[in-house]
């Protein structure tokens, strides 16, 4: 009779294994920077160091600046800095459009998925060119205002200014860090202690959660450090390290362990186990609950040790919920292909940051909607650069029952494209923030998906006459719960009134930079009185708000839980203390750049309405 083993013992192992594999370093050139740490010593002087800032930005998730302009966007990150060694709120640097955790408090938020590694903190990302490709030894990051956001720094491998790219492109970690609370918004030069990678790089790519700031972080510059030729280290670090050595026999021989141990598995029926504590006498539900909490890494690696746990770890149901973002440097068409079998009865799916630079072809993302689209309810594609026209067809197609679809910041999908989004008439949310959306096939997509509850227009430069997509909202989409205009150039008091007479179930609404609006029109009182279960507002950077919107604001929506006026010069503090009495709920209120609000009246505000986060911004 074939040995029997506990499954316990089997869990102890591989739970052991896992500790020791996080406990040792990843690669061959991480296992080389610590021995140079642990034997205080410093790559040889072989090599002349080069000092550059970026050459250029080739991609961002999100900026708070406009797309036909400079101000505040990332593509102020190229060339040398602007602003630096200055503090404060500078237009010449590059701002991410959030801050805080306000955007999750808010009627629009998104539920965030389950089992997103605790590592994985990411919000934003922005990704620099430099002119020569380097091994870098230093990478200095000039904040000047609100630091702390940058949390991961990553370098590739692939040239982005190479005739001939690379057959596989790699990512390495240079540093990575949870997020931190610096005190003070003053400017730094945040300069981390790098890991050293075994490929030239000029490809730097920057990571960033805003989350524990108290305003929005701004960066000046980034500066590259390095050499051309690898470093070769002293023979003092060269020398192998015995741990090292004794840490690879040992995974060795958990490794033989485990294969040994699958062996037996495929010769034992479940009958032949022992009867009392084992996890094959434990319910399959059970086992799915507990396995549940496991990161999809940790499910395939637990899949390797027995029969019983590959069953459970391949099960449909454990990817109901399928978020793949954490791992965007290594998703590929390989991928996808292997989870299809899994992924059946996928529900919600995020393929955000995903795919880019050939790593997710059309063909690839097509065969997995086809056998995984049929029960997708929600879709995050934020950032997804090989989306096209033929992909929008499929998921039009594959996913008759979608109801959220993200495509944030996909700018690289052709105007005519979005047609096809018309044709999924159950889509409650739509995100099309920073895309080439056109008018035409905005009103199409309006006129046929009339669940719609939240929309995000922000940035679409496209569209000629906001008025008639107002209009068109106000007829059609009777269940808008949220809605985002930020930076539309042309609505006026005429689409405003189309929209508050027909939208009045709106909870959230973002105007900021929304420069054809003027207060004297009587646009935002209107608001005010059609709107009263508003709980955010945003009138950013509109300078004819006055005291009469703000006193119809505290008469008419005493939901209210964030107001935006930044850079009204209209707004006395005595309205201002109107709205704070009458909004109990109120807990964001920005009036930086507010003329008649200075930091004597914010200190006396917030000494009485202490539930309040009241900002005033600064440029010195």
């Amino acid at each position: 009779m074939p040995p029997v083993f506990p499954m316990l013992t089997v869990l102890s192992m591989f739970y052991y294994m896992c500790l020791r594999r996080r406990a040792r370093t990843a690669t061959r050139g991480e296992m080389n920077s610590r021995r140079a740490i642990e034997s205080n010593t410093r790559a040889l002087p072989i090599n002349v160091e080069i000092v550059q800032y970026a050459k250029e930005v080739l991609d961002f998730s999100s900026h708070y600046g406009s797309e036909n302009s400079m101000s505040y966007t990332m593509w102020n990150l190229a060339g040398i800095p602007n602003v630096y060694p200055s503090s404060g709120d500078f237009t010449q640097t590059a701002v991410f459009r959030t801050y805080g955790t306000w955007w999750d408090r808010c009627p629009s938020a998104r539920l965030p998925f389950k089992r997103t590694p605790s590592t994985f903190c990411s919000q934003d990302y922005v990704e620099l060119a430099f002119e020569e490709p380097v091994y870098p030894t230093a990478v200095h990051i000039l904040e000047t205002y609100h630091p702390g956001a940058v949390v991961r720094i990553l370098a590739c491998s692939a040239n982005p200014y190479s005739q001939n790219p690379p057959a596989e492109v790699r990512w390495e970690v240079l540093w990575s860090e949870a997020p931190t609370k610096v005190n003070g918004p003053q400017a730094r030069q945040f300069t981390p202690c790098i890991k050293q990678i075994n490929f030239p790089t000029n490809l730097i790519r920057l990571e960033v959660n805003s989350s524990l700031l108290d305003y929005y972080t701004e960066l000046d510059a980034v500066v590259l450090h390095g050499v051309k030729e690898r470093p070769v280290l002293s023979l003092k670090t060269s020398m192998i390290d015995m741990n090292d050595i004794d840490e690879d026999e040992d995974e060795e021989k958990f490794a033989c362990g485990m294969d040994a141990l699958n062996k037996q598995f495929s010769i034992v029926t479940l009958r032949e186990w022992p009867t009392n504590g084992y996890f094959d006498k434990l319910p399959y539900e059970l086992i799915q609950l507990i396995l549940s909490h496991l990161t999809v890494p940790d499910l395939c690696r637990l899949a390797q040790t027995c029969k019983l746990l590959y069953q459970h770890c391949c099960d449909p149901l454990q990817y109901i919920h399928l978020s793949l973002q954490p791992y965007w440097a290594r998703i590929n068409d390989t991928s996808l292909e292997h989870l299809q079998s899994r992924c059946t009865l996928i529900q919600w799916l995020n393929l955000s940051w995903t795919g880019n630079r050939g790593a997710i072809s059309v063909s690839g993302f097509s065969r997995f909607l086809k056998v995984c689209g049929s029960e997708l309810v929600r879709l995050e594609l934020s950032c997804g650069h090989f989306l096209n026209e033929t992909c929008l067809e499929v998921i039009t197609e594959m996913c008759p029952n979608l109801q959220e679809l993200n495509l944030s910041s996909c700018d690289k999908i052709p105007p005519q494209a979005f047609n096809h989004i018309a044709k999924v008439g159950s889509l409650k949310r739509l995100i099309l923030y920073r895309t080439k959306v056109e008018q035409t096939a905005l009103l199409s997509i309006l006129n046929f998906c009339s669940e719609l509850q939240h929309l995000s227009l922000g940035s679409c430069v496209m569209i000629e006459d906001y008025d008639l997509i107002a209009s068109m909202m106000g007829a059609k989409c009777k269940k808008l719960r949220s809605l985002d205009l930020w930076r539309c150039k042309n609505i006026t008091e005429s689409g405003i009134a189309e929209l508050a007479s027909g939208c009045q179930l709106l909870e959230e609404l973002d105007l900021g930079w929304c420069p054809t609006l003027q207060s004297s029109t009587g646009c935002f009182t209107n608001l005010a009185r059609k709107l009263p279960n508003l709980q955010k507002l945003f009138l950013t950077a509109n300078r004819s708000v006055c005291d009469t919107d703000i006193e119809e604001l505290a008469a008419n929506c005493t939901h209210l839980r964030q107001l935006d006026i930044l850079g009204t010069r209209m707004v006395s503090p005595a309205s201002l203390r109107k709205l704070l009495e009458s909004c109990k709920d109120l807990s964001l209120l920005d009036v930086s750049f507010c003329s008649q609000i200075d930091n004597r009246v914010v200190l006396e505000l917030n000494a009485n309405f202490p539930n309040v986060f009241i900002k005033k911004s600064f440029t010195q």
